[in-house]
């Protein structure tokens, strides 16, 4: 098994700020180029020609074969093409199968790609330009492989509230572990807004990050003209940044290969074990809404299975889309908010282009690894609503034992569930909430502007409310308010916990 032992030998980001978004290069050019760099990084001349198989993250652009158009222009001959489904787990997952091709000697030498170009296409859009970028052929070869779950992660009953968005189910989830941590409103709004701002701080020291910018605890939890309330209690800045045009690759092959064509030992970072698990698809079934059972039984399994303890890691990269996703990872790993938690600065900071953020973590990862003798790494990779979990343990140092791999989705689905009902009407407990705030700019109200400093600017007003309730019977049902007073009131004291009744259709009064 040892010489099939599977090995990253080479990384590329790329970066686009094009002003002009006519002038712009399309996802499909970044990701060309990017494939490439990585190919180069390697120092391994004769590594193109061995690449039999090519792997892309699905993106928002409309190629239906990417990796057919990146091994026709690097000339990869007739390497396999593979596409993973949209979701944020999948690079790390896909690099979990990659490995395991490798070692089983299904596959000799493998290329990961994605790209997003989120900038230039908001850019595109404002100006109603139409964007001529390169498409695949019509109709294309299909894939030959295609990866990841393509399962609805939204519950009927939690879309007929209008809970459909990412910013709206993470807000959940923090408002949740501000009341399993017994904070205070105030004192859990900065101690996000502190967190965020470790991330900023990683990110100032990562030369591919997309926001290097140095931001204060204060300047991430107030609300400005750039920086507009979203849901409560999440500014623009704590929300995953999109709007990026960015680029990545990674390139594995085998030890033995990578050996025989010369690879530096410099370049060669080890994958030492991968996990991956899926919670309850709905959160309308999870028990609460506070954990993640697949984070801790994935994640510490995988550092079981490379031999690493928590104290061992050098480096670390959870999935940061919210504060609330970091949050979670950490307490369900035994992680210390207070040590850097991100290698990147996060999917704020770092950028967050989509489905392809961990392909840079992976690559910001190995590039701080090959600085240390020996060093270790956990990468983490979050899919759906805290749905859909990848890990990964890196190392510069040779294995002794061949890469481990293990599911753990079964193991999770056998937790018990929460069953949830429609249209109870009721009394009920108030288990938690996400604010959301509407467009428009309607001028800040005096109880608005206590919540988010004084420097709040003017900016839309809370919309709705979208409430998690339990029933007496411990059963989960979802309602909304609109009420005014109630939503500003929602901003300013803790509302876990408060009785609410429900009135059958989707409302809710609460008391």
């Amino acid at each position: 098994m040892k010489p099939r032992t599977p090995v990253l030998v080479g990384i590329a980001q790329v970066l686009q700020r094009a002003d002009d978004p006519a002038g712009a290069r399309s996802p499909i050019e970044l990701m060309i180029e990017a494939a490439d760099s990585a190919l180069g990084d390697a120092a391994a001349s004769g590594l193109p020609d061995r690449i039999d198989s090519v792997r892309a993250m699905k993106g928002v652009w409309g190629y239906r074969n990417p990796t057919l158009l990146v091994t026709e222009a690097l000339d990869l001959g007739g390497a396999e093409t593979g596409l993973s489904v949209v979701s944020g787990n999948q690079v790390q997952a896909v690099f979990n199968q990659s490995a395991l091709d490798i070692q089983s000697g299904r596959r000799e030498a493998i290329v990961l790609c994605s790209a997003e170009c989120g900038r230039t296409m908001g850019r595109a859009s404002k100006m109603g330009l139409e964007l001529d970028w390169l498409e695949d052929d019509d109709p294309p070869k299909l894939p030959d492989a295609s990866y990841g779950d393509t399962r609805w992660t939204r519950h009927e009953m939690e879309m007929d509230r209008g809970i459909q968005q990412a910013v709206q189910y993470y807000s959940l989830f923090e408002i949740a572990l501000r009341r399993r941590n017994g904070e205070t409103v105030e004192g859990h709004r900065g101690r996000i807004a502190e967190l965020w701002a470790g991330f900023n701080r990683v990110a100032q020291g990562n030369p591919n990050a997309w926001i290097r910018k140095p931001l204060t605890a204060g300047d991430i939890g107030t609300v400005s003209p750039a920086n507009r309330a979203v849901t409560y209690p999440y500014t623009k800045l704590m929300n995953a940044n999109m709007r990026v045009d960015m680029a990545a690759a990674v390139v594995l092959c085998s030890l033995d290969l990578a050996r025989s064509l010369g690879v530096p030992e410099s370049k060669m970072v080890f994958p030492l074990s991968g996990t991956d698990a899926v919670d309850h698809y709905f959160v309308s079934e999870r028990d609460n809404l506070h954990s993640s059972p697949a984070i801790r039984l994935a994640g510490q399994r995988a550092l079981e299975l490379a031999g690493v303890e928590v104290a061992d890691l050098d480096f670390i990269d959870l999935y940061s889309c919210f504060p609330s996703a970091v949050q979670v990872a950490a307490r369900e790993l035994g992680l210390d908010l207070e040590r850097p938690l991100s290698v990147t600065g996060g999917l704020t900071f770092g950028g967050g282009p989509l489905n392809s953020y961990v392909m840079h973590s992976i690559a910001r990862t190995a590039e701080l690894l090959r600085e240390t003798d020996g060093g270790r790494a956990l990468v983490t990779a979050n899919g759906g609503m805290l749905t859909k979990h990848s890990f990964g343990v890196y190392s510069t140092d040779e294995p002794a034992t061949p890469y481990r791999h293990q599911d753990l989705t079964a193991e999770v689905h056998a937790l018990p569930k929460r069953e949830a009902v429609a249209d109870y009407s009721g009394p009920a407990e108030i288990e938690s909430y996400a604010v959301m705030f509407g467009g428009g700019a309607a001028k800040a109200t005096k109880s608005f502007r206590s919540v988010y400093g004084k420097r709040a600017a003017p900016t839309a007003e809370p919309s709705v409310a979208h409430l998690a309730c339990r029933l007496p019977d411990g059963r989960r049902a979802w309602a909304n308010v609109d009420d005014a007073d109630t939503l500003t009131a929602m901003c300013e004291q803790e509302f876990c916990g408060r009785p609410v009744q429900l009135d059958g259709g989707g409302g809710a009064e609460c008391m």
